[in-house]
């Protein structure tokens, strides 16, 4: 895997575009500076977060005692489900909270960007190819700075393409990451049926 396509899978898997209207929802009710300030904070706590399952989640594979392939096959199996999500979504519930407390690190850093899916994602390159961690970290900081960009300029997008062609887009990214997915449950399959 390139630190090109390990990029785009983790971008696909964060899932900015998708998360547009519950980032709207939620930060609805301030106003546009606070909104991205907010936004801004929001991602760095990410960011820290996705780090430290970069560096430091291949240990707690190893405490767990999960082998590699196993984890290839699981992040692929997570990863269909998640894609499969993304074509055919469901009705996504209003979560917006009406008080003025600003949201801190629920639920917008974990799980909306640094979710379940995210954290296994950065294992399971870490933990498989161990030796290009940098270039993981490369991959990771490069698809949050994109991710990001998108998240801010949030209110922008859906003025300009609108909810109906954000829709269409996340659904064609739920297509690519389909066939990302099935490639590393095939990788992971095979990895498995060789090490007997």
């Amino acid at each position: 895997m390139t630190v090109y396509t390990a990029a785009i899978t983790l971008f696909l898997v964060m899932d900015p575009i998708g998360n547009i209207p519950v980032f709207l929802s939620i930060l609805a009710h301030f106003d546009a500076r606070r909104r991205r300030r907010i936004i801004v904070r929001e991602m760095l706590i990410a960011l820290v977060i996705l780090l430290l399952f970069l560096f430091f989640g291949k240990y707690i594979l190893q405490a767990m005692h999960i082998q590699e392939h196993a984890l290839g096959i699981g992040g692929g199996v997570v990863l269909f489900l998640i894609a499969i999500r993304m074509i055919f979504p469901r009705q996504r519930e209003d979560v917006r909270d009406h008080k003025d407390e600003e949201p801190l690190i629920v639920p917008l850093a974990v799980p909306l960007i640094a979710g379940p899916s995210s954290m296994a994602t950065v294992i399971l390159f870490s933990s498989q190819y161990p030796g290009r961690i940098w270039l993981w970290l490369i991959a990771l900081l490069a698809s949050w700075l994109a991710s990001a960009c998108v998240l801010i300029s949030s209110d922008a997008i859906r003025r300009r393409l609108g909810n109906r062609f954000l829709t269409a887009i996340e659904r064609l990214m739920g297509m690519i990451l389909t066939t990302l997915a099935i490639q590393m449950l095939l990788t992971g399959i095979k990895d498995f049926v060789h090490s007997f």
